[in-house]
């Protein structure tokens, strides 16, 4: 992605503090200028920029466990803040700066501050070619030497008015160009983790399952009647379960059919995102699936959620083949490495009591 050119700035000196990044700090750093934008507003605090360098990953490193790379200082503070504040993993992103922003507590105040110790002034070392005295970066930046992007103060920062009007113009653009990166950085180091870019930013809400329930599995329970739950073996009827992911949301970030299984409401909570053993779990989940393909490719044979399994098997052109498709082998080899992975990513493991 390149970055958009302005005759009258420095812009590829703004493209050049992303090069060779070893950390996801400038990305964070840059994210949180981008977001307090507003207008002509110049002077940013630092403990707001900090903030917000936690607040942003707060979803990617809580809900998702992405990993950062166990050096990497914003993963280690997001943790930390966590622990330290009581903070909801769900708290919206405004809320998390307001809170961190007015808190005294002091070891969340040494935390943010750790950031003034790296971020704010190297990321000037394009503009300050050679400068190795933090003390002369400061003063340098504050004569906006070589058009740089802010000047630096003890407590806040002050945007360069030459900059203003290019970065609201190109905001949409900066923020992709970082979210971009910062995908390509964390695939590299979470190379079991799908979908690292969905897990880069915080969805609206979560997607409810009533289409899946009510187009795909209440279809089979009007023909089946009852089924055992694969982890508590309680009777299940159309009335009484819920849709539950096999493997956790937060690992696949996806609601494809495949995935799904009816399951008792009262184990849902319980099982909350463990991974289940495959060799407890897969068997009666492969027949739950098998059963339920037989049943809506009869009742439904357009359904979309029928083509969802194409995704696994591919080499089946006519979806009313996909029945006498479905093998057991070829299913499971679709959750073998997701489990492994799963596991490697610090999730923990269902087995059966």
């Amino acid at each position: 992605m390149e970055f958009p050119k302005d005759s009258n700035l420095p812009t590829h000196l703004l493209a050049s503090c992303f090069d060779s990044t070893s950390a996801t700090y400038k990305y964070y750093w840059f994210l949180s200028i981008l977001d307090c934008l507003n207008g002509e507003k110049r002077i940013i605090e630092k403990r707001d920029l900090f903030a917000r360098m936690v607040a942003i990953p707060w979803y990617t490193v809580n809900y998702f466990q992405v990993s950062f790379g166990k050096q990497d200082v914003i993963h280690r503070a997001v943790e930390n803040i966590k622990r330290i504040e009581n903070i909801s993993i769900e708290e919206h992103k405004s809320v998390i700066v307001e809170k961190l922003v007015q808190s005294q507590n002091q070891e969340t105040q040494k935390t943010l501050n750790h950031f003034n110790n790296q971020v704010p002034h190297w990321f000037l070392a394009p503009w300050l070619k050679g400068e190795k005295l933090i003390s002369r970066i400061y003063s340098r930046s504050q004569g906006f030497e070589n058009d740089c992007l802010y000047a630096l103060y003890p407590n806040h920062v002050e945007i360069n008015s030459s900059w203003i009007p290019y970065l609201i113009q190109n905001i949409r653009f900066l923020r992709d160009f970082c979210f971009w990166n910062l995908a390509i950085f964390l695939q590299k180091r979470n190379p079991g983790l799908p979908d690292v870019p969905s897990k880069l930013i915080k969805p609206p809400s979560r997607s409810p399952l009533t289409n899946q329930r009510k187009n795909f599995w209440n279809l089979f329970f009007d023909e089946v009647g009852t089924m055992k739950c694969i982890y508590t073996g309680e009777n299940l009827n159309k009335s009484n379960y819920v849709v539950e992911h096999f493997i956790p949301h937060r690992y696949v970030c996806h609601d494809l059919i495949w995935n799904l299984v009816p399951a008792d409401s009262s184990f849902n909570s319980t099982k909350s995102d463990k991974i289940p053993v495959l060799e407890d779990f897969f068997d009666d989940f492969y027949e739950i699936h098998r059963k339920a393909i037989e049943i809506v490719s009869i009742k439904d044979p357009k359904s979309n959620y029928l083509f969802e399994y194409l995704d696994i098997f591919q080499g089946v052109q006519d979806i009313q083949k996909l029945s006498e498709s479905f093998e057991k082998e070829k299913f499971r080899k679709t959750f073998n490495p997701m489990v492994l992975m799963a596991i490697n990513n610090g999730f923990q493991s269902l087995a059966k009591s």
